[in-house]
């Protein structure tokens, strides 16, 4: 029985970080994929637990290879998705979470068509823009392109499976860990055993 693979997207600001850590908190045998990213580390985080940063180079050698999942350019930077680590995890039957873009998710969707893809939307394009500067982490002109980015960004929510307006921070973590756990519940990680309950009442035509 392989595990569910779970995708999060978001635009920069939304509040996905959060609710990821949250659910990492409610979920310990949930495991996330840290993706592989060209950009530099931002204060307090550590490679390996929050990205593998690398350079670019290397992460195009990666490419090459076929290492990657899923990979993407975004505001000038790489992201990549390790395909071992999936396999790995997703084969053993544990459930794989994705912190990626659209660009990445529909990569995914594209070859694993049972991955769960979940959506957050900011309540309102102002409270985007609040968010973006409150965290006091960019200059203004890099806010500004991720507004913007977050203006293409959105029009893909009709390709998820599902949506999460970030409004009341304790309503979505509620929200998101209910996708989770429906996900167990999923027909295609039964079918070995609903087959085998099938065959139990002699089969059905």
């Amino acid at each position: 029985m392989r595990g569910n693979l779970y995708i999060l997207s978001a635009p920069s600001g939304a509040g996905k970080t959060t609710l990821l850590q949250h659910l990492l908190r409610s979920f310990k045998e949930l495991k996330f994929s840290v993706s592989y990213t060209t950009r530099q580390a931002r204060n307090g985080e550590q490679n390996g637990v929050d990205y593998f940063f690398t350079d670019r180079p290397t992460f195009l050698s990666m490419v090459d290879r076929g290492e990657f999942l899923e990979w993407a350019e975004f505001n000038g930077e790489l992201y990549g998705t390790a395909q071992a680590f999936v396999e790995e995890h997703a084969g053993a039957g544990r459930d794989v979470v994705l912190d990626i873009d659209v660009q990445g998710a529909r990569q995914v969707k594209s070859k694993i068509k049972n991955a769960i893809a979940i959506f957050i939307l900011p309540p309102s394009f102002a409270e985007l823009e609040r968010r973006l500067k409150a965290r006091r982490l960019e200059p203004d002109d890099v806010i500004r392109r991720r507004l913007e980015i977050a203006k293409s960004e959105i029009t893909f929510y009709r390709e998820y499976d599902y949506i999460i307006i970030n409004d009341v921070l304790e309503n979505s973590i509620r929200i998101l860990e209910s996708i989770v756990r429906s996900g167990a519940a999923a027909p295609w990680r039964h079918q070995g055993r609903i087959e085998e309950i099938i065959a139990s009442f002699g089969g059905i035509a």
